[in-house]
């Protein structure tokens, strides 16, 4: 991994910042939220203390083997409904509505208060409606062969009434009494019977004052006009429940006790709402544009969760069943709170009992909407999200443009330690040397290093003609006392000691002519006069030489380009053929082919020797063409490791260079020459 991705992963270890300030911001909502729970349950508290002195207002419990869900429950309406047949009308939402199973499938009914009116609703499912007939009305026992709706009311002790509805056919529908005094029609009941597919809907007005403290329902279903044995489906029609409102005592109380932008509810001992009054008001959030999204993503991603705002809502049915209002109604304190994810509104809520004695009558529930909670959670957590985001986003950026600075310039100084190597001479002079920091202590380093390599390559570029001059005196001595020696009479061993100490002097020499051959090409091309001149015809007649040469060894002449007019000196570019065919020679068996080649390239011109034979090591490709580098492991005088060298030195004046390359079958030399090159270049010298 680069160092830019290394302190860009550093500058991420900033969002710690972003997701400490979140932690705190979150414990300081859940304090605060935590005061106001506390602040609403001593309020409900004296409120549920309150309420103690007004027991007659809480219903009692149902009688028997009666149970909570056999009561009716009356819904207060805010306006009055038009007996039509028709529910529509009714300001109540749809999950108001009871359901039991009946006969034919399912009857669904809801019962409504408005003034002194009682308003009852039936829908009926019913696959063959029977109605009823001046006959099938019997002067004392009602409609008994007919599909009929009854509203069952009782006031205990007293014996239990009935308001029956039956339509001859759709439309009004006239209510029959039936109590201990007898049958009769009841003028003051309003009542509608309206068909529907797959059965019929009755809506009636009651007077409050027909009805007594409990109600029940029997929904009859006649299959012909003459069936005997109807079949029945009845809401706690035989034991009629205690019937359940809202108190408007308790409604009048609740109102004076409420605070604003606080809900208060009053529940019986089963859960049945006889109060409810104020809002929560808890509008959502006010954040706007894409921040506002964004930072509730965030800060859903680490507040505690809560249940939807919804469910904090009165239930539909006037029945309260929430956990919390339910602990409450067995006798002990509890609270709620309520968060949506996406309407950022909240809700905190407690629930406490109303006792007599040991007793739960019921309890008291307050609902206060968290607006000022949440408007200094959002402002706060704007301000620490934006700011740590612009920090985080300016430390990263800093970080990477410093790690880009830094790593430009490591780069350049790899990049010329790498160069050092390259050219005649060794670069000693490198990027930040004059830095003050690491970078500029390691470059200073490389620049030492470097120039020590460069002294001892001087020394060994110079040792080769330091030595020949130097032992060229001593060896003409030797040489002469060996000559002169041939002239004495010498026999047996001492002639051999002398012929073989002559034959070791005259290796001595040519070694001594081989270290000295590259000064002389040096001052070769000092002095030399570049002229124009044929390529090809230079390198053909020399290809033919080398086939008596080396006849061992197959030659392969190819030249592709038209034009190989360039300016140097023939008999150097003579030379540094022959030291390259020599190497390939050395390299290759007997019966092997070299392949001499010359073509054209982007302005100039490249000559190729190809051998057969071993790879160079690639440790040694960088080394190959220094002073007295050899890969040969023979031991043989003749190669000190000079041969490469010269042809370099040689390349290099003509203004070319010279590289060497494995191929699949060997290794291929190549040297780019240019074509029009004004005079010789003087290499080897600083």
């Amino acid at each position: 991994m680069n160092l830019k991705r290394q302190l860009l992963l550093v500058s991420l270890l900033t969002l710690v910042l972003p997701w400490a300030g979140c932690e705190f911001i979150r414990e300081t909502e859940s304090a605060l939220r935590q005061s106001q729970q506390q602040m609403l349950s001593g309020t409900a508290s004296a409120v549920a203390e309150s309420l103690e002195r007004y027991p007659e207002e809480f219903p009692v419990p149902p009688r028997g083997n009666a149970t909570p869900a056999d009561q009716l429950y009356g819904h207060r309406l805010d306006n009055e409904p038009l007996i039509d047949g028709y529910v529509n009308d009714w300001s109540l939402p749809p999950e108001s509505l009871r359901q039991i199973r009946g006969a034919d499938g399912p009857i669904r009914f809801v019962v409504g208060l408005h003034g002194r009116y009682v308003y009852f609703y039936a829908a009926v499912t019913d696959d063959n409606i029977v109605y009823a007939s001046p006959s099938t009305i019997a002067i004392d026992d009602g409609p008994s062969y007919a599909d009929r709706v009854a509203v069952i009311t009782a006031s205990p002790p007293m014996a239990r009434e009935s308001l029956m509805f039956a339509a001859e056919a759709p439309g009004p529908v006239i209510a029959y009494l039936r109590s201990s005094f007898g049958f009769a029609p009841e003028p003051a009941v309003l009542a509608r019977w309206q068909d529907v597919a797959g059965g019929y809907q009755v809506e009636a007005r009651i007077p409050a004052n027909l009805l007594g403290t409990h109600l029940g329902i029997d929904v009859i279903n006649t299959s012909s006009e003459r069936d005997a044995g109807a079949r029945s489906a009845s809401f706690a029609g035989q034991v009629p429940g205690p019937f359940v409102t809202t108190s408007p005592d308790l409604t009048l109380l609740a109102e004076k006790l409420v605070q604003p932008g606080t809900r208060m509810l009053i529940t019986d001992r089963n859960g049945w709402r006889i109060a409810a009054v104020g809002s929560p008001e808890t509008p959502p959030q006010t954040t706007h544009g894409a921040i506002s999204n964004w930072l509730r993503i965030a800060y859903n991603a680490l507040v505690e969760p809560g249940t939807e705002p919804a469910f904090a809502e009165p239930d539909p049915s006037g029945r309260e069943r929430q956990p919390y209002i339910a602990a409450a109604l067995a006798g002990q304190s509890s609270e709620s709170w309520f968060r949506g994810l996406d309407s950022g509104r909240a809700i905190v809520a407690v629930a406490e009992p109303v006792n007599i004695d040991s007793d739960t009558i019921g309890a008291v529930v307050l609902q206060q909407g968290t607006d000022a909670i949440l408007s200094l959670r959002n402002e706060g957590l704007a301000r620490l999200m934006n700011v740590t985001v612009i920090a985080t986003v300016l430390v990263a950026a800093a970080l990477l443009g410093y790690a880009s600075w830094l790593s430009r310039r490591i780069r350049r100084l790899s990049v010329a330690a790498e160069e050092a190597l390259e050219g005649s001479g060794l670069r000693t002079a490198l990027p930040s040397a004059e830095s003050g920091d690491e970078i500029g202590d390691l470059s200073r380093s490389f620049s030492y290093v470097l120039g020590q390599l460069a002294d001892y390559n001087d020394y060994l570029r110079s040792l080769a003609s330091k030595l020949s001059h130097e032992l060229r005196t001593p060896l003409a001595i030797v040489t002469s006392s060996l000559e002169n020696l041939e002239h004495e009479a010498l026999e047996g061993a001492p002639a051999d000691y002398t012929a073989r100490a002559k034959d070791g002097a005259d290796r001595l020499r040519r070694i001594l002519n081989a270290m000295s051959e590259a000064s002389r090409v040096e001052e070769l091309m000092e002095h030399a006069e570049p002229e124009q001149f044929d390529a090809r015809e230079v390198v053909a007649p020399t290809v033919e030489a080398y086939r008596d040469v080396y006849p061992e060894r197959r030659f392969e002449f190819e030249c592709a380009p038209a034009t190989t007019t360039m300016s140097g000196s023939p008999e150097l570019l003579i030379q540094m053929l022959d030291k390259l065919v020599d190497n390939a020679a050395d390299f290759s068996s007997a019966g092997d082919l070299i392949r001499i080649g010359l073509e054209s390239s982007d302005g100039g011109l490249v000559l190729s020797v190809h051998n057969p034979g071993p790879p160079l090591p690639e440790r040694m490709r960088s080394q190959l063409f220094d002073s007295m580098v050899s890969v040969r492991g023979d031991g043989n005088d003749k190669h000190l490791g000079l041969g490469l060298y010269v042809a370099k030195l040689i390349a290099e004046g003509h203004g070319g260079h010279i590289t060497a390359d494995n191929t699949d079958d060997g290794v291929r030399f190549s040297v780019v020459l240019p074509v029009a090159h004004a005079q010789l270049v003087q290499v080897g010298r600083e």
